[in-house]
């Protein structure tokens, strides 16, 4: 599913009504009828537990609140509206929804003033069920005293907030908010998700999201776009290379290097996981001095080496790597001028696909190293976190917080490369202007060595992919190692949340979304039927 702009939004609103003779009361109809559906379906016994009290703005947004409202009376429900502005400042929609939602039963007060609101929730004890139709996607911060201080109750009071379009309080683009803003449970986008939904404090605020239809036509809805969400919608861009007629060659083989005093735990689960995943072969090598230790702690099935201390005994393992389909550095690897050197020769040496983690971010800057990755003729992937994102681009955590899409789109228009750039939501983006986002909240995946497992997945997989290895354009190589990383990128993701039911969030650990690749693939595997 495409993730749109407020302008993408507005722009794809007037296509409709111009191209196609829909009119705006049409749509919100549309959105009437299928958030009444979705509220009923989501709570469903729970519905008749509560009471129904809808908060209404001014604009839009308000104007579907009442509808939804009504829409619920429609279906033997009460719904109590509470609009929070004077009759005079009502927009034309808002008035003729109030009179309609009025005639089917729907109970309006208007309030401006919080005794009156906490007057009432202190005389109906009954849960609350809020829904939040105060303002839309083109919210104007800041907010006023007044709706601050409703929403301020309504976070502490509440039952049950569901929230209409975005929370009140959210920018519809960044994610901002300025000062307060609703925390819903639940988001019901209109029509598409929304970008402020996954950035900044977006992401903390809008729950679980469900999209509506808005009622636009297939042609909008299914077209064009370069934002996507990675959901259940994902299974045709994903790819389906695996033979029952394979040998060890055909899957591949991955180089994993890292592992430095105290940390060859993060190679060891790296090359686990690429083994794990399919890898025909897999190959780990860390620093001399840790040889011992890092073997000690090791599976069988993956094979070992060193790196020489001397960086002139280098030349073999430069010399070998054409051996290898696919390469992952970093993992433990330390952040020193000699790992520096080591991440530099592999990605001047090495002609298939390199995966950049964690320390072999770290040691690099976009500031001195950009011209590196432009000469490259294979593709590069890095995998950064927030903070090494920061450090390596040089743009400020606190900036990268805020608006994380725009920087990353930024980073990536100057080294040409993949990144999927680590966070409470997700962010892959390609060198071909598309941005994917995976958002799946999981507290159990906030441990170490889940970023490791994820740099194992995507080497053992990239290794995996024939036309990865075949002689090809640099665009083309990308569109197919794009298509691997959603795949490494789903697996992780659907191993994580299957650790957590299983396990739950407090006990799992890195390895547990190893032990739950099996039924990771069978998920993948189910997806892939139903296409």
């Amino acid at each position: 599913m495409k993730i749109v702009t407020q302008a993408e939004m507005k722009e794809l609103e007037k296509t409709a009504q111009k191209k196609f003779n829909i009119p705006e009361k049409l749509i919100i109809e549309n959105v009437a009828l299928h958030g009444a559906r979705a509220i009923v379906a989501k709570l469903g016994d729970e519905i008749h537990q509560g009471e129904l009290i809808f908060l209404i703005g001014k604009g839009n947004n308000g104007g579907m609140g009442l509808a939804v409202a009504r829409q619920l009376t429609t279906m033997g429900l009460e719904a109590r509206a509470f609009i929070l502005f004077e009759e005079g400042q009502l927009s034309t929609e808002v008035r003729e929804q109030l009179k309609v939602s009025e005639a089917y039963g729907v109970k309006v007060s208007f309030i401006d003033e919080m005794p009156n609101l906490e007057a009432y929730f202190m005389q109906n004890t009954s849960p609350k069920i809020i829904v939040d139709a105060i303002f839309g996607t083109g919210v104007r911060l800041p907010l006023s005293n007044f709706l601050y201080e409703v929403i301020h109750f309504i976070n502490e009071a509440k039952s049950y907030t569901i929230s209409l379009d975005i929370p009140t309080g959210v920018t519809g683009d960044s994610g901002q908010i300025m000062g307060n803003a609703i925390q819903a449970d639940l988001t019901l986008a209109v029509g598409f998700p929304k970008l402020g939904y996954y950035q900044s404090e977006g992401a903390r605020l809008v729950g679980e999201v469900e999209t509506i239809p808005a009622g636009l036509p297939i042609d909008l809805v299914a077209s064009g776009g370069d934002k996507f969400l990675i959901d259940e919608d994902i299974g045709p861009d994903l790819p389906q290379f695996r033979s029952k007629f394979g040998d060890k060659k055909l899957f591949g083989h991955t180089l994993i290097i890292g592992g430095s005093h105290g940390l060859t735990g993060a190679l060891v689960m790296t090359s686990t996981a690429a083994l794990k995943v399919g890898a025909g072969l897999v190959t780990a090598v860390t620093w001399e001095p840790q040889y011992q230790e890092f073997i000690s702690r090791l599976i069988p099935e993956v094979m070992t080496g060193y790196v020489p201390n001397d960086q002139t005994k280098w030349g073999r393992l430069i010399r070998d790597l054409g051996k290898y389909d696919s390469i992952v550095i970093g993992p433990g690897l330390a952040r020193s001028t000699r790992a520096r050197a080591l991440v530099l020769e592999i990605l001047n040496n090495f002609p298939g696909p390199v995966v950049l983690d964690a320390d072999a971010i770290n040691v690099l800057s976009l500031r001195e190293d950009s011209e590196v990755f432009k000469l490259r003729n294979a593709p590069t992937l890095l995998t950064p976190h927030f903070g090494e994102f920061a450090r390596f681009s040089g743009i400020p955590l606190a900036e990268v917080s805020k608006e994380p899409y725009l920087h990353l789109k930024e980073v990536i228009d100057v080294i040409n490369c993949s990144v999927i750039l680590k966070g409470p939501c997700t962010f892959l983006g390609f060198p071909n202007g598309k941005t994917y986002f995976n958002f799946s909240p999981n507290d159990g995946m906030a441990t170490g060595g889940v970023g490791d497992v994820l740099a194992g997945i995507l080497g053992g997989l990239i290794g995996q992919e024939a036309n990865l290895k075949k002689r090809d354009s640099l665009y083309n190589l990308y569109e197919n190692l794009n298509r691997t990383i959603l795949l490494g990128v789903y697996v992780h993701t659907t191993a994580g949340r299957i650790a957590a039911e299983k396990l739950g969030v407090r006990p799992m650990t890195a390895t547990s979304l190893i032990d739950s690749f099996p039924e990771a693939f069978k998920a993948f595997d189910d997806l892939l039927r139903d296409l």
